[in-house]
């Protein structure tokens, strides 16, 4: 992956690797071990040597800062309210293609009721460091555990115990919701935005035939069906006229960061683009439940989820690029804040932040034998869910907003579609988001 001039990558070639691979097969084998895709790109910046984050579009009352030594991290976050010791702490985890930037319209009336609110760029993203950024890279650290610790470690390096509330929207629910789900005595209350929790992977139960003489009453019932996977509904989508296939697929794709990393159009107009198709202001937006996780059904889903097979993402966007009159007066992504996302995804590439379509999402054989081992297990802390009422984000999954509020989620006490929002809801209805966020801290949460 291209990097700026600010960026090292370090590549680690061990002395006993040398020696063994000069062993084997001389300089040449060296020359060969050396063209392999490094064991540990980590990505090292120089702050020093970038603009201040955010371009100084952040509100009054927030920061910037480094916390090192979280989970073998260096992580940065925006924190507001820090002024006075001793506040009940809120963690906000962001989605994808985001950062922290993303909270910074909720952070002050958070802060203003009495909490200190945090925001870090998740591993993979922004300026958090030391997390290896090839396409190659080990992908355990991405996996869902270890970004619980992600979490839980960054709550211990800044001095608290626990947090009254986490809040993950997108990519940064399923974070927020599994680190509700294993450590309900840290995260005492979770918000989930746009991406419904569907519970833990089950493990088939009472399917032995039974010992009744030895008191087994298991009924021998048949393994369940197993759900549908990405590589077959992208197999079918396939079918389709014109053909289909699912984004989640694609993410994962080694081309997908070079693809909108250098999208034609420019990073600028990409994020403009993507943005704007995926909010409220995009009036093909208009989400409703499907029946099943079927091509058909499916393939009513907009193109940024269910693209063109025969296209890649910045190329499935382009057309969607508003004209100038909107960007000029469009007051939740002004134009200065997109530079924002353009500028330090410019410096970082895509390729960590999509590592979670990877091993977060989908049915990666080792990602859903380590949620196994919470099959059964629910979110019993208070919880609610808030999105935008054009995000198709919510019934992308077919099923998945009744699981949650059915049976993964016990104590849900709210479920929020808000009018003029999309898939950006803390954005494009920041006021809204902060109210409910307050009331939900003041009934339910625990400091």
């Amino acid at each position: 992956m291209a990097k700026q001039a600010d960026i090292g990558t370090i590549k680690n070639l061990s002395r006993r690797t040398f020696l063994e691979t000069v062993a084997a097969g001389g300089l040449s084998g060296l020359a060969f071990a050396q063209s392999r895709p490094a064991r540990a790109d980590i990505v090292r910046t120089d702050f020093s040597k970038i603009p201040p984050y955010g371009n100084s579009t952040i509100p009054a009352g927030i920061r910037s800062r480094q916390i090192p030594n979280v989970n073998g991290m260096t992580v940065h976050i925006l924190e507001a309210g820090y002024e006075t010791p001793g506040r009940p702490a809120v963690l906000l985890l962001h989605g994808f293609p985001e950062l922290a930037y993303s909270w910074r319209k909720v952070m002050p009336p958070l802060a203003a009721t009495g909490y200190h609110v945090i925001a870090p760029d998740q591993r993979g993203y922004g300026r958090t460091t030391g997390w290896d950024d090839s396409y190659d890279a080990d992908q355990d650290p991405f996996r869902i555990l270890n970004m619980t610790r992600d979490a839980i470690g960054l709550v211990y390096a800044l001095g608290h115990r626990s947090v009254a509330m986490v809040v993950g929207h997108d990519a940064g629910a399923p974070v927020a919701s599994w680190s509700a789900l294993i450590r309900p005595d840290i995260f005492r209350s979770l918000t989930i935005m746009s991406s419904p929790f569907e519970g833990a992977p089950s493990l088939p139960f009472a399917t032995s035939s039974g010992d009744r003489a030895n008191g087994d009453t298991a009924n021998g019932a048949p393994l369940p069906r197993p759900v549908v996977s990405d590589d077959e509904l992208d197999a079918e989508l396939g079918k389709l006229n014109p053909p289909r296939k699912y984004y989640q697929n694609y993410q994962r794709t080694r081309g997908a960061s070079d693809d909108m990393l250098h999208a034609p159009q420019g990073l600028h107009a990409f994020f403009r683009a993507y943005y704007f198709y995926k909010s409220a202001d995009y009036k093909g937006n208009n989400p409703h439940p499907l029946k099943a996780r079927t091509a058909e059904e499916m393939a009513q889903i907009p193109t940024y989820y269910v693209m063109e097979k025969d296209k890649g993402m910045a190329a499935t966007v382009a057309p969607f690029l508003p004209p100038a009159d909107y960007i000029a007066n469009c007051k939740w992504l002004t134009e200065a804040e997109v530079d924002v996302y353009a500028t330090e995804y410019a410096r970082t590439g895509f390729t960590g932040a999509l590592q979670g379509y990877r091993v977060r999402r989908g049915s990666d054989p080792r990602s859903v034998a380590e949620m196994q081992t919470f099959s059964g297990r629910s979110i019993d802390v208070p919880s609610q869910f808030i999105a935008g009422k054009s995000d198709w984000g919510v019934y992308q999954t077919p099923g998945a907003v009744d699981k949650m509020r059915s049976s993964a989620c016990t104590h849900m006490v709210g479920f929020h579609l808000l009018d003029g929002a999309g898939h950006w809801v803390q954005q494009e209805q920041p006021e809204l988001v902060s109210a409910l966020l307050v009331q939900f801290l003041h009934d339910y949460a625990k400091a």
